[in-house]
């Protein structure tokens, strides 16, 4: 049974430190996703002196007048080229206050599935709206995709508000529309700021051309968020990836299983389940490559040490005896299907892969397929095809330890793998946090 405590980052602000945020920017096609990224890097001074100078080149030869900032995040020729965003382009950039990992998403409905591969680990999905077209197609799609990969937080940034005279009134309108669409879905927390991404307005600084908006700039948002308390420290998730056994002389005894810390907080003294064993022991010591630790927590990757000798091996997991995940050969789960040569089908076996754990699946069934735009389920669905969303049930040949995808992105995660092509053909969260789709 899975437990929630509000407080536990409180509990554990060492544990759960806000310094790093992760987000992922998405919207359709020219909507100013990586212009935005750009000015974030140029208005927080996070660029090198020859990046700027091969971006003003490149803009020039291209019949610029300005420095197209999105040069600076679109790195692939064919992106240049066609002036889009094709692959997942990654960036840091830190301020006084903050590190931030950029994940600039494509736009295009065919690249979908590298959409879901940038905000799989985002804290926060910056959804962006021309000012001028409103809510498209791709803003739903993008804005269900975030919520079905449980990201927290979403701001919907209404871009190039310059080209419509900074009007309030086409931003108020947009987030009506955008806040209806939103409330069917499970959104926890969603922000709108007005921005020109081209002349900076509410992207770093305060737009004075804007005085009617009340709210913060885009960085000093992201700056002040808190995500610590998103992170799930009360569930105690430890996949085992490596049992280590030195041989020398003075460690023949040693026995420690490596990985990385899921969720919980883990400390030597505490009672823990390992499964599938069943059996209950007690944390010895945690080791990391500096030396013994107190605690453990995500994302640490630590050796544990038990203090009873018991038959564990990868992919099996550590847990607390009263708060363990669910044993399960049988999956029920929302997935993305990323194949485009083939179509998931019922009766189709894949190998699956599911924290350290490697098992293969057959489909047993297609429940529905969902229309993004409109949110309805296709019941009739007999074949799932590249960047659609399904829900379907997966029986697995060995039992795997699961928890919903809404209580622990960790464990509630897996992939599938054509065992033919050895391609990743698909993401699935488990009874994920769409489930009422």
């Amino acid at each position: 049974m899975t437990t929630t405590l509000p407080d536990a980052a409180e509990a554990h602000p060492e544990v759960a430190s806000g310094d790093l945020l992760r987000f992922a920017t998405a919207g359709s096609v020219d909507d100013g996703k990586s212009t935005l990224i750009g000015r974030l890097l140029f208005d927080s001074k996070s660029i090198f002196a020859d990046q700027l100078e091969s971006v003003e080149q490149v803009s020039k030869d291209r019949g610029n007048d300005y420095a197209d900032l999105s040069l600076l995040t679109d790195g692939l020729r064919a992106e240049r080229e066609q002036g889009i965003t094709i692959d997942v382009a990654y960036r840091y950039f830190a301020t006084p206050k903050r590190k931030f990992i950029i994940a600039d998403t494509p736009g295009h409905i065919q690249y979908t599935r590298n959409m879901v591969t940038g905000a799989s680990t985002a804290d926060v999905a910056l959804i962006l709206v021309d000012a001028r077209k409103g809510v498209v197609e791709q803003s739903r799609r993008h804005t269900f995709l975030a919520t079905l990969l449980g990201v927290p937080h979403v701001v919907v940034c209404v871009n190039k508000m310059d080209l419509v005279d900074y009007d309030e009134q086409v931003f108020e309108k947009i987030r009506a529309e955008f806040t209806e669409f939103a409330s069917r879905l499970r959104v926890p927390d969603l922000t709108f700021i007005p921005v020109s991404a081209l002349a900076g307005d509410n992207v770093v600084t305060r737009s004075e051309n804007m005085p009617w908006f009340d709210g913060s700039p885009l960085l000093s948002h992201l700056e002040r968020l808190h995500v610590a308390s998103d992170r799930n420290l009360v569930d105690v998730r430890f996949p085992v990836q490596y049992v280590i056994r030195p041989q020398q002389n003075d460690t023949r005894d040693y026995r420690g299983y490596a990985g990385t810390v899921a969720s919980g907080v883990m400390k030597p003294g505490d009672r823990v389940l390992a499964l599938p064993a069943g059996l209950e022991t007690t944390i010895a010591s945690i080791d990391t490559a500096d030396g013994p630790v107190e605690e453990a927590y995500p994302p640490m990757s630590v050796t544990v040490r038990l203090a009873d000798e018991i038959d564990i091996s990868r992919g099996d997991m550590i847990c607390r005896p009263n708060n363990a995940p669910t044993v399960t050969q049988d999956v029920d789960a929302q997935i993305c299907w990323m194949d485009e040569s083939a179509s998931l089908v019922q009766g189709k076996k894949y190998a699956i892969k599911h924290t350290t754990r490697w098992a293969r699946a057959m489909v047993k069934n297609i429940n529905y397929r969902v229309d993004v735009n409109t949110l309805h389920r296709d019941e009739d669905a007999t074949e799932i095809k590249l960047n659609e969303i399904a829900r379907i049930r997966l029986r697995v040949t060995q039992p795997l330890f699961v928890d919903s995808y809404q209580a622990n992105r960790q464990t509630g995660a897996f992939i599938l793998v054509d065992e033919a092509t050895n391609k990743t053909v698909a993401a699935g969260m488990i009874g994920g946090p769409a489930h009422q789709f």
